[in-house]
């Protein structure tokens, strides 16, 4: 077996901090590490990889791979892992990293463990403990076929310098335009200045207790104050105050901060769901029984119109 292999996320040659935290953990499990690569003109970042543990890194550059599809990718990796065989396979619980592994899985009738925040893997066996019920129970999930399979949440695993001999590798390319079923017309990413939801430091969200965009004005400006990013509850989102993009909670993104600072929300499950294995979380609701509290480290029972301010001023201090 050929060790734990991480594969990269990556969009025009920008890496998720998710990956670093993947294979800084895979060192853990006392067998090769290895980098694995999909794109154009991405040969320049395998000595990053290397950097925090890979032994190897497995470059794959091609038209076909210019843009994440699914088809192209799935044909690539299985034919990687059926002249590689690996021990196991970690992606990123993204929207990519999910479709990729799912698809994966499917072609290789293997087992799949999904969203996961702890990872014991050995010689044909991955034991993975997973939040299920909303956050409320945890679940321990056994791979046991080969390859072992699993998408990892972003923010659980810290990020190491182990510097390691990074060898590149350049596999056969064999997925062709032919394994191309679906095509991306147009891509309009977010441009912001401030940190992407799933890996910053600090979150600040606001929900219905904002009570329209003046509110959320306030959540942004502590936000830019903290070099935070923004989130939102569903009520946020729903009544068209932030883009779904910015949504927290078990239909949007799972966030793991350092800080989450939640302004106005009351702190139904569905939200807590997305944010209640933050290391901090700050609450601040006029209601002293919203159930927020309950996971709160620090609460303030206030106006956020009139705490939120008061926060701004003494920060800019």
């Amino acid at each position: 077996m050929a060790g734990t292999w991480v594969f990269v996320e990556q969009r025009d040659g920008n890496v998720r901090k998710v990956t670093y935290e993947m294979i800084s953990e895979a060192k853990k499990f006392g067998d090769e590490v290895c980098a694995v690569i999909f794109g154009k003109g991405i040969e320049g970042l395998a000595p990053q990889f290397a950097k925090y543990g890979a032994d190897k890194v497995y470059v794959v550059e091609g038209d076909v791979f210019a843009q994440y599809n699914t088809g192209a990718f799935v044909a690539q990796m299985a034919a990687m892992i059926e002249e590689y065989k690996p021990n196991a396979v970690l992606f990123a619980h993204t929207f990519n990293g999910r479709d990729f592994a799912s698809r994966l899985a499917q072609k290789l009738n293997a087992g799949l463990a999904t969203d996961v925040i702890a990872a014991e893997i050995s010689a044909g066996k991955g034991v993975f403990t997973r939040a299920i019920y909303a956050g409320k129970a945890f679940a321990k999930v056994e791979v046991t076929t080969q390859p072992i399979l699993a998408t990892v949440r972003a923010g659980v695993f810290e990020v190491k310098e182990n510097p390691a001999a990074g060898e590149v590798i350049k596999p056969a390319v064999v997925a062709t335009q032919a394994n191309v079923y679906q095509n991306i017309i147009e891509f309009k990413p977010t441009v912001s200045a401030r940190p992407e939801l799933t890996e910053a430091d600090v979150v600040v969200s606001g929900g219905r207790g904002c009570k329209g965009p003046e509110g959320i004005k306030l959540v942004e400006q502590l936000a830019d104050l903290l070099g935070a990013a923004v989130g939102g509850s569903r009520a946020a989102i729903d009544s068209g105050w932030l883009g779904h993009e910015y949504q927290v909670g078990q239909t949007g993104k799972v966030v793991n901060p350092t800080l989450y600072i939640a302004c106005g929300i009351s702190g139904a499950i569905q939200h807590l769901a997305g944010m209640s294995s933050s290391k901090f979380i700050t609450a601040i609701n006029t209601d002293p029984e919203a159930p927020i509290f309950n996971v709160a480290d620090f609460g303030v029972v206030g106006d956020l119109f009139k705490v939120i301010p008061v926060l701004c001023e003494e920060l800019k201090k």
